[in-house]
């Protein structure tokens, strides 16, 4: 089966990129108090609950893989760009990163704790976020938990430069109700949200609302449910 168009893009895109892309994002969490919250309320719901193997689902160059170890977690990263990976092997050596789309996950069922998705979900067709969703669940043990943060908008966002290089990235904006309820839908019990305004950020100011979802699978579910 021939891979989908927005997968060859968006690889093609972070690969042309990756190193600036690097350069401007690396200590964005430092700006971003948040940002660290939720990863801070994330990892000790995962700890709470037997800290076992969190999944860091788009980690990009691996700055909230790293900063989620650092937490204490048992985490690893997946990627599609093989770019980005690159950088976080180069600069994280001592964490796991693996090549991978979350559209089509390889991970064992049922055998995390936790899933993280990072500004990740943004370039996943709204067609294929219902499966994408269902793809995390079937990966998370009962009761894991799972992170995300995104931007809130009505209109997707098409960018074919960045840095002076020419890519091709769609960016959709959402909003967290009908994201929430796509969650509601693949299985996801609904845990906490979180809406902030625009801050200023590493190469600018943002222009949207921030969206932060916090969900598990249910404690109770069959793992091959």
């Amino acid at each position: 089966m021939a891979e989908p168009a927005f997968l060859h893009e968006t690889r093609a895109s972070y690969d042309a990129v990756a190193t600036e892309f690097a350069e401007q994002f690396t200590d964005e969490l430092a700006s971003k108090p948040f940002d660290r919250a939720v990863l801070a309320a994330f990892a000790e719901l995962v700890v709470r609950d037997g800290n076992g193997p969190v999944a860091d689902i788009g980690c990009g160059t691996g700055m909230v893989t790293a900063h989620l170890a650092g937490l204490g977690l048992d985490v690893f990263g997946v990627d599609l760009s093989p770019g980005l990976l690159a950088l976080a092997r180069r600069n994280h050596p001592g964490l796991r990163f693996e090549e991978g789309s979350m559209t089509a996950l390889t991970l064992p069922e049922g055998g995390l704790a936790g899933i993280t998705a990072w500004y990740s979900i943004i370039h996943v067709p709204d067609d294929l976020l219902p499966a994408t969703f269902a793809g995390f669940r079937r990966a998370l043990a009962p009761g894991g938990h799972l992170a995300m943060v995104f931007q809130v908008g009505d209109e997707p966002v098409v960018r074919t430069e960045a840095f002076g290089k020419s890519i091709s990235l769609t960016f959709r904006r959402r909003r967290p109700e009908q994201v929430a309820a796509v969650l509601t839908d693949a299985g996801f019990e609904l845990r906490a949200q979180l809406l902030r305004e625009p801050e200023p950020y590493a190469g600018g100011t943002e222009t949207t609302q921030q969206a932060y979802l916090m969900a598990r699978r249910p404690p109770l579910d069959r793992p091959d449910a």
